[in-house]
C-alpha cells in the first residue's frame, strides 16, 4: 500500500456534493454527487460520482498503485482514461498524457492531454478542481472547474 495513496484516501473517504462549471454549457451550473470508499483490503480508493446533466456521464474511477500511482477512469459512454497521480500537501493531481493508451473523449477525436487539480480546504471538508485540456501539450484551455463539499 502506498503511504501517500493511504493519506489521501483518509481525506477523501465519504460522500460529496457537487457543483461545477463547464465551458461546454457556459452559465450553467452542474450539480451532482460523489462517493470515494476503500475496495476492500484498502490497496485501491473507488471513485463514483454522478452529474445531474445529460452531457455529462456518470462514472467511476479506480486509484492505486498500479506501477506507479494512477487512476483508472471509466464512464457511462464508454470512454476509459488512464492518469498519472501525484499527491501533494494540499491536494492531488491526476495527468493524462496526448499519448495515453486510453480513450478520447469520443471516438474519431484527435487526441488530447488533460489534467485536474484538486485543493483541499476548510479542514478537507470542500476541495476545489481546476481540470484543462491540450491537443498540442503547449497550450492549455480550461475546463471542468468543479466545487466538492463533504455530507459524511
Amino acid at each position: 500500500m502506498s503511504t501517500e495513496l493511504q493519506e489521501l484516501g483518509g481525506r477523501l473517504v465519504g460522500d460529496w456534493t457537487t457543483e461545477a462549471t463547464h465551458p461546454m454549457v457556459p452559465g450553467t451550473v452542474i450539480t451532482g454527487r460523489g462517493r470515494f470508499e476503500w475496495l476492500d483490503g484498502e490497496e485501491f480508493l473507488i471513485f463514483r460520482f454522478h452529474y445531474d446533466h445529460p452531457e455529462f456521464p456518470d462514472a467511476i474511477s479506480i486509484l492505486g498503485d498500479t506501477d506507479g500511482l494512477r487512476m483508472h477512469y471509466f464512464d457511462a459512454r464508454g470512454v476509459h482514461r488512464l492518469f498519472e497521480l501525484t499527491v501533494t500537501d494540499d491536494g492531488w493531481t491526476v495527468v493524462m498524457d496526448r499519448h495515453s493508451p486510453a480513450g478520447s473523449f469520443a471516438s474519431g477525436d484527435a487526441p488530447f492531454a488533460q489534467r485536474m487539480t484538486y485543493t483541499f480546504e476548510h479542514q478537507d471538508q470542500t476541495m476545489s478542481g481546476k481540470g484543462q485540456l491540450s491537443h498540442d501539450d503547449l497550450h492549455w484551455e480550461d475546463d471542468l472547474e468543479i466545487t466538492y463539499r463533504r455530507t459524511s
